[in-house]
């Protein structure tokens, strides 16, 4: 499953580099998801490159939503300002994480992950 990620803060780039290194060295995550940044919007010729406003996350089935809830919920508890995030999954489902507590991003990343 492909599911992206934007970040809804002044410092986006940054936050979402940020998410990506800790997906990345989290050992209950990193060999379930392959956190790609990216952007939302299409290539303008003639640009020096894309400001990264996404990263999609490709997740394998040996996931459990309670790790990558957790995980997410840790990162954002190391921001000095905890932003909010917006997931969407390919269907078209796009759920914010706004709260502190883990058991809510838990809960929001299980119904993404749901069939």
């Amino acid at each position: 499953m492909e599911i992206t990620v934007q970040c809804n803060s002044d410092e986006a780039e940054g936050e979402l580099r940020s998410l990506t290194q800790w997906l990345s060295a989290d050992p209950s995550v990193r060999r379930h998801v392959q956190a790609v940044p990216g952007t939302a919007g299409p290539a303008v010729p003639g640009q020096q490159g894309d400001v990264i406003d996404i990263i999609s996350l490709l997740i394998s089935s040996g996931l459990s939503a309670a790790a990558l809830g957790m995980s997410i919920a840790s990162w954002r508890a190391t921001r000095p300002q905890v932003p909010t995030l917006i997931v969407e999954r390919p269907d078209g489902l796009k759920v914010e994480i706004t709260g502190h507590s883990s058991t809510e991003v838990e809960e929001i990343i299980r119904r993404v992950l749901a069939p």
